[in-house]
């Protein structure tokens, strides 16, 4: 329910973006022949223009850091756009060579399914092709990265994190917002203060940990490592949801009572399908926590485990870092992040609008 309500805004989004450029050529050829008529003030026209000059160049200005190094990862060399000499915004030999180097062979292998024949001694047989997307050394590469092992082990960290803390955030937020117990205003009043001051134990907090989990033996563990993940985004994103479904009028699960619903159909067929940009919201920042987080990440796991972020960190040697593989491992790991908030950006502004009715 959630994914095909994200999947029609997704289509609805694609439509207005393909649509784009001819609404605003009209749009611009109905405001010149206002101006023309006298009916829309040159000077409402030209301050429009020097706003859309002055965010068009801030835009640019936040994203050239993302275009260094793209252009450090593309030179192949990893070396600056400046020079004492010159300065060049495009790298004098462009290739893709680090990228391949990062997302390494791509190759599906071939596999032999066999059924045996019942009181025969004869199987069946069926062979696989396999099937070359890219093969690294063509392209002269003979030792690609990790990528690929890193990139599982974050998926086995950020999943389990989603699962177990969506679990527990839903039904906390929904039973903060519409239920009256006993200490509800101290436990909401817990969930905020853990939002503000969870930062300032980090430290102590890590420490503890790490010698608990060794304790235990689970140091080690990506299953354990997304346990803590998720205990420390349920507070946050438990009060986020909390504070969009207070938006949500009562007036619609009464209606749902007074048709017999029970409680359970009241909560997945009127409360979760009104708050799909909130869960949305929730749903990205808590994958974020699995699969950003660095400094706890390291402290637990060993080589073997290490996720996106910790193996882009193990690239920088003592004493020299290996910029082009650096800057193309960067990009490689933050683009599925950069798109999930240009795809998702308007229900994020929905979630946090802090009302179940927008968005």
């Amino acid at each position: 329910m959630l994914l095909g309500a994200i999947a029609r805004k997704l289509s609805e989004d694609a439509k207005t973006a393909a649509t784009m450029p001819a609404r605003t050529v009209r749009k611009w050829s109905y405001t010149v022949r206002a101006v023309r008529r006298g009916e829309l003030p040159a000077a409402e026209v030209l301050k429009v223009i020097l706003s859309t000059i002055g965010a068009t160049l801030v835009v640019l200005a936040l994203l050239f850091p993302i275009y260094w190094i793209l252009m450090a990862a593309l030179s192949g060399s990893g070396s600056s756009l400046y020079t004492s000499e010159s300065f060049s915004l495009l790298p004098s030999n462009p290739t893709v060579k680090p990228f391949i180097w990062v997302i390494g062979d791509l190759i599906v292998p071939s596999y032999a399914i066999s059924a045996a024949i019942p009181f025969t001694d004869l199987a069946f047989v069926v062979q696989t092709p396999g099937v070359e997307i890219l093969d690294a050394s063509d392209y002269g590469v003979d030792r690609p990265s990790e990528f690929k092992r890193f990139l599982w082990n974050s998926l086995m960290v950020a999943i389990p994190t989603v699962l177990i803390a969506m679990s527990l955030i839903v039904p906390a937020a929904y039973a903060l917002s519409r239920r009256k117990f006993l200490f509800r205003r101290k436990i909401l009043f817990v969930y905020v203060l853990m939002t503000q001051v969870g930062g300032g134990l980090g430290v102590a907090l890590l420490i503890g940990m790490y010698a608990l989990y060794v304790q235990f033996g689970i140091n080690d563990s990506k299953l354990a490592l997304a346990v803590y993940y998720a205990a420390t985004a349920v507070p946050f994103n438990t009060w986020l949801l909390k504070t969009y479904m207070d938006g949500i009028p009562v007036s619609y699960e009464e209606a749902a009572v007074v048709d017999g619903a029970p409680p359970w159909r009241v909560v997945t067929e009127v409360i979760i399908p009104m708050s799909t940009a909130g869960l949305a919201t929730v749903f990205i920042f808590v994958f974020l926590t699995g699969w950003t987080e660095f400094v706890v990440a390291q402290t637990l796991l060993g080589t073997e485990n290490y996720t996106l972020p910790v193996g882009l960190y193990a690239m920088v040697d003592e004493y020299s870092i290996p910029w082009a593989r650096f800057s193309a491992f960067a990009l490689t790991f933050a683009s599925p992040i950069m798109l999930a908030y240009l795809f998702a950006q308007r229900y994020i502004e929905g979630g946090l609008s802090f009302s179940g009715m927008e968005g």
